[in-house]
């Protein structure tokens, strides 16, 4: 399957193909170095195709590449368990900054995405998204006039609230610009960061549904944390058990006759049990798609010790700039090119370790190597933390087979407001 670009995809575009090419570690030719201007600007066929179809071993590096075999094998995996759980996906759009790749996400089968921060919600819009939901409230003028502007151009834009005043804010802002903004109350699990309180949520909900210009959605409740909990026992005790308070919230606002379509939260990690949670609509899974280093340690049902549910398919290839220290070679990935610098796996060799030395470099450490490396080899890593990694590119290349298919801009990029 061929993807088309974002705004000529259907759903009935989206083919699924299991399975992956062959990593081929090294081209011994000397190859040109493309750079990401060079290949947004190559020309398109009549289908939207970049027409290069050049190796991505050829790319300059550090290059972030993503496996669309596997992206889309993930993209299977999760709606089939959302289908079989009766619940829906609302995946996190803050893991790939992407529209394309969001729409993506929604023609395989979920309701929408989810965004961090209003710029990243106006860049979803801007590229074509339609379906966001932010997860944190707007609580500054300037953030809450840009929710509203966004929502009179964006029907399906819902937002946030967690406390009395900024609920108070947005329904004044929402007369002000003439809408009528939805709105989900965001309930602390326990963790502290964001979110009222669960003892106060109800009160909050029932305000919420009278203030004129808002209309309430529902809620959600995102446990962080419980995302990384070791062992699938553990994780799914620990994920029930913190969702025990806000779905008694839910179930309160419910009998108080409001109107709640949502309750969202679980991520990546709790996929496969958040719908347990009695209420539960749908999962705010994020990392699934690209799967990065962080998760392999926390296991899975099938396995306690690694993270199998889903395949790494982003990775980013760098090459080697020194190799002259016996045990040792150099390469021009550091900490401006790769996020999480202690966790991070060489695609296709063993016997050696890989961390950031550095804003520019990485440093290869031989213990028993299923192969060495010489200057001007190309390698490529998993990324051991996807989401800070993609917000330090301005393009993802999407490859099969070894070769590039398509090269998507970030617009998302740098998006923290």
């Amino acid at each position: 399957m061929k993807l088309k670009t974002p705004f000529q995809l259907s759903r009935r575009d989206l083919l699924w193909t299991a399975g992956a090419g062959a990593v081929t570690m090294w081209i011994p030719k000397p190859v040109k170095g493309y750079s990401g201007a060079e290949m947004l600007a190559a020309p398109v066929d009549t289908a939207g195709r970049v027409s290069v179809g050049i190796s991505k071993w050829e790319l300059d590096t550090p290059a972030l590449c993503v496996d669309l075999d596997k992206m889309e094998q993930n993209f299977a995996t999760l709606q089939k368990v959302m289908v079989a759980n009766k619940i829906a996906s609302r995946p996190h759009a803050k893991t790939h900054k992407c529209p394309a790749i969001a729409r993506l996400q929604i023609a395989s089968g979920s309701i929408g995405v989810c965004t961090t921060k209003v710029s990243e919600a106006e860049a979803m819009f801007a590229g074509g998204v339609e379906k966001i939901m932010m997860t944190t409230a707007n609580l500054t003028p300037v953030k809450i006039r840009k929710a509203m502007a966004l929502r009179k151009r964006c029907s399906g834009f819902i937002q946030a609230v967690d406390n009395e005043q900024n609920a108070r804010d947005l329904s004044a802002a929402a007369k002000e610009a003439g809408v009528v903004a939805d709105v989900v109350v965001d309930v602390d699990p326990g963790l502290h960061r964001t979110g009222v309180p669960v003892e106060a949520a109800v009160a909050l909900a029932k305000l919420v549904a009278t203030l004129p210009g808002l209309k309430l959605r529902g809620m959600l409740s995102y446990d962080g944390d419980g995302q990384h909990v070791r062992t699938f026992k553990a994780r799914r005790a620990r994920a029930l058990e913190g969702m025990e308070a806000p779905a008694a919230a839910f179930a309160s606002m419910k009998s108080a006759g409001l109107n709640l379509e949502i309750f969202s939260g679980g991520g990546s990690g709790t996929y496969n049990i958040q719908h347990e949670t009695p209420g539960f609509t749908d999962v705010q899974a994020g990392s699934y798609l690209f799967m990065s280093g962080d998760y392999t340690p926390i296991g899975g049902q099938a396995d306690d010790k690694r993270y199998t549910d889903f395949t790494p398919s982003l990775t980013v290839v760098t090459t080697i700039t020194n190799a002259y220290t016996a045990g040792r070679a150099t390469t021009d990935a550091g900490t401006k090119a790769l996020v999480g610098g202690n966790l991070i796996e060489i695609v296709g060799a063993t016997g050696m370790t890989y961390k950031t030395f550095g804003d520019e470099f990485g440093w290869i450490t031989y213990q028993n190597p299923s192969r060495t490396y010489k200057v001007g080899d190309k390698l490529e890593v998993i990324t051991p933390h996807c989401d800070p990694t993609v917000n330090l590119y301005d393009q993802i290349y999407g490859t099969r087979k070894d070769r590039v298919e398509v090269v998507w801009p970030i617009t998302a990029r740098g998006k923290s407001q």
